[in-house]
């Protein structure tokens, strides 16, 4: 049984690491020592990225048993909602953890018919979880000949970060 709770101000801190640690995990699994993924030195997150989301969003973390083993970030707004940032900790992956929180999001925002989110085209646990576990579906693949229209930061980011592009995955809840 997980439980999603509002992040509390004196957490923040370890709730941006818990975050960098879950996300160069993945990157670590895929390229090894030699990722050249990073957003700063040595992150494939930036706290500047984390703490941005968590400004703009609502973030939560995951618990567990009395345990923080994750966190999200979400932004809900009518009919439409971003999950910006889910992530959970490595030991606690192949748990059910990421999917128990997913659906707690969904029923946090029932209005909410259509989720977006992104990831790397790199993160195939991601891709699976989306698709396979969550219900999502790939519905564009930004790149450098196909920047993201909404967002002006998406090509510096695809150019330094991903040059290999990123998928933007939907939910439609009927």
């Amino acid at each position: 049984m997980i439980e999603l709770k509002p992040l509390v101000p004196s957490d923040k801190e370890q709730f941006v690491l818990d975050n960098q640690e879950a996300f160069n995990y993945g990157a670590m699994q895929e390229f090894g020592m030699r990722d050249d993924h990073f957003e700063e030195d040595g992150q494939i997150i930036s706290r500047e990225t984390i703490e941005r989301s968590i400004d703009e969003g609502e973030a939560y973390r995951i618990v567990l048993d009395g345990k923080n083993v994750g966190g999200a970030i979400i932004r809900a707004d009518g009919g439409r909602g971003d999950l910006d940032i889910l992530f959970v900790s490595p030991e606690v992956h192949s748990k059910g953890v990421g999917y128990a929180a997913w659906c707690e999001i969904e029923k946090l925002h029932p209005e909410v018919k259509v989720w977006e989110t992104v990831t790397p085209y790199f993160e195939k646990r991601n891709i699976h979880f989306y698709v396979n576990r969550c219900g999502f579906h790939i519905v564009e693949f930004f790149n450098s000949r196909h920047p993201d229209p909404n967002d002006p930061d998406s090509t510096e980011m695809i150019d330094e970060q991903f040059p290999d592009g990123v998928f933007r995955f939907e939910k439609i809840i009927k």
